[in-house]
């Protein structure tokens, strides 16, 4: 029973140290694409990671280096995609917003809001004919239920019973526009898609465990033939919407705000609660973190040694090939 709560930590500490470096590097000019990290969200990514299956296939939005590597893709693919290397995950052509690797199912990540739903959707709709026994899981943040194509997708994945989770963080924030501008007072996210007649759920994203185990749940009941689900957890990222800094100061947000939500900061609350528990020790902790801090070094130089594609791949793979 201790390797989950481990796994659940490790994941978390590793996807923290990755993007804590990526901002840490940023200033080098090297990464030359947006980057919108994920910095204090991690325990839905990881908690979700353990409860997905290897062949279950994942799609994110424009926020999904934390999504990508839980589900199993490649630290050294993510980095070398983020400095537009040839052997990066999308070859290059992609950067931080577009990631994308099938032999770990993850299936894509669009800066457009929104975007992956229907795909995720559409790849549920062969699991169901098919019988499969996969799930698609549709990682969103708080803004895309207020897309439309959020409740066409989700009419249909109800209307077929597709085998679709539906996982909303809710960090509070649409780039600078709180929930307070964007819903009427007193809507709740989980209760406006519960209208569409699909089962839903409400938790603390900062809890990995609760996070796991409401997900766990819920990954049965859909892979158990019972229809698609909408999970949303209460999170809040650390740094700005897009890019390695913090913006407390500009206005939309406060200082106070910030420090509040980062007493519960979930990386340390997960390792106190399992050094109390005896699951793990500092030790232990210590060991972790310079495991990832290895990978990560490893990772930035196979990065940095890649080459850049060929001027002659600008246009290859842009289309899929005819059958």
């Amino acid at each position: 029973m201790s390797e989950l709560p481990r796994r659940l930590l490790f994941d978390m500490m590793r996807i923290r140290a990755v993007e804590e470096t990526i901002a840490k590097r940023y200033g080098e000019q090297k990464m030359r694409c947006p980057t919108h990290l994920s910095v204090g969200q991690e325990a839905v990514a990881a908690a979700a990671g353990a409860a997905l299956e290897p062949a279950d296939l994942a799609v994110s939005g424009h926020r999904a280096h934390a999504h990508y590597l839980a589900k199993g893709g490649s630290l050294k693919a993510m980095i070398a995609e983020i400095y537009g290397r040839v052997t990066g995950c999308s070859r290059g052509k992609g950067g931080s917003m577009h990631l994308i690797d099938e032999s770990a199912g993850f299936m894509g990540s669009t800066a457009i809001v929104g975007g992956t739903v229907p795909v995720g959707v559409g790849l549920a709709y062969p699991m169901k004919l098919k019988r499969t026994g996969q799930i698609a899981c549709v990682f969103l943040g708080d803004a895309v239920p207020e897309t439309g194509v959020f409740f066409e997708a989700v009419n249909f994945a109800v209307l077929k019973k597709l085998p679709v989770l539906f996982l909303c963080e809710n960090n509070g924030y649409s780039v600078y526009s709180p929930l307070s501008v964007r819903q009427p007072p007193g809507r709740r996210l989980y209760e406006m898609v519960a209208g569409f007649g699909l089962p839903t759920h409400h938790g603390d994203g900062n809890d990995a465990r609760a996070v796991h185990a409401a997900l766990s749940e819920g990954v049965a009941a859909i892979r158990a033939g019972e229809g698609p689900r909408f999970y949303e957890f209460e999170t809040y990222r650390w740094r700005e919407h897009c890019g390695p800094n913090y913006d407390n100061d500009i206005g939309y947000r406060s200082a106070a705000e910030y420090e509040a939500w980062k007493l519960r900061d979930p990386v340390p609350a997960l390792q106190r609660a399992l050094i109390g528990e005896g699951v793990v020790s500092e030790s232990g902790i210590a060991a972790m973190q310079a495991e990832i801090d290895a990978e990560i070094d490893e990772a930035f130089a196979f990065a940095e040694a890649s080459p850049f594609p060929d001027a002659g791949e600008a246009f290859t793979d842009v289309y899929a090939r005819p059958a």
